[in-house]
């Protein structure tokens, strides 16, 4: 008879950070069956009830239901899934989870660590039955606890930017990339599907440190994108990679290859 295969699901609100992990594991974890991947945590949760995954890489915030809310619910389940937490706040949650025993995974994605992270998985579900333990309950409500506790990084929402004479409030949602040019950093943007470009009198490097790092990286020491703006990230036959925004092409330097690694 044959043995039923591994399944999992994973949950970020990043649609290129699921595409990536999604991707990474293929290759790494090839009998691995990605049954769903799920946008928030309410998604997630559905899914993982209509799928009874084994394993689920829950990102910590996510919008409708966050990563801990979710896994405590489901650590209710009868047949709970082994919980990966996919989380950039390395600060206050890499200690906690390795005291617990819990594996996590680190924003951006490592090849490395997906490794480990990997045997971990798979030593576990051949010796363990995929249920709640005390150490995840007490992992949960400590990390939850120090969230609710610890002041949440402050990250700009609106830009304030000029265009001709006039000054604009641009919604940083709205946001597809800035590019740094001589003295100024150029803001393109897509508002209700109008395209329109602004200016900054700010480095790259002052608005870099006041945006989310989980929705703005740097491709380039002049670009930043907004994540969720990317369409396609491509590859030519010299190795040098791009990325695609409405139809605009921009490249990605040598030294940040590395967050895109995993899509090749």
């Amino acid at each position: 008879m044959n043995q039923r295969a591994t399944t999992a699901i994973i949950a970020d609100d990043e649609p290129l950070l699921r595409h990536h992990l999604n991707r990474a594991l293929s290759d790494a974890w090839p009998e691995l069956d990605v049954a769903a991947l799920a946008e928030n945590g309410q998604v997630a949760l559905d899914l993982i009830e209509k799928h009874q995954p084994d394993i689920a890489f829950l990102d910590i915030r996510m919008p409708e239901m966050d990563g801990i809310t979710l896994a405590k619910r489901l650590a209710q389940l009868s047949n709970a899934p082994t919980v990966v937490f996919i989380t950039a706040y390395d600060e206050y949650a890499v200690q906690a989870f390795e005291a617990n025993a819990v594996d996590y995974l680190l924003k951006p994605l490592d090849d490395k660590r997906l490794d480990r992270c990997i045997d971990k998985l798979k030593q576990k579900l051949e010796h363990d039955k995929p249920e709640s333990s005390p150490d995840l309950q007490s992992l949960l409500s400590q990390i939850q606890q120090l969230t609710a506790t610890e002041k949440a990084p402050s990250y700009l929402s609106w830009i304030k930017a000029v265009r001709g004479d006039d000054i604009h409030l641009v919604a940083v949602s709205d946001v597809l990339y800035l590019k740094a040019e001589d003295k100024y950093v150029t803001v393109m943007t897509n508002t209700s599907g109008k395209r329109e470009e602004f200016l900054l009198r700010t480095s790259l490097r002052e608005l870099l440190s006041q945006l989310d790092p989980d929705k703005f990286w740097q491709i380039h020491r002049s670009t930043v994108v907004n994540v969720a703006s990317i369409e396609k990230v491509k590859k030519d036959f010299t190795g040098k990679m791009s990325v695609l925004i409405e139809g605009d092409k921009l490249p990605v330097s040598r030294a940040m290859q590395s967050q895109f690694t995993s899509l090749y």
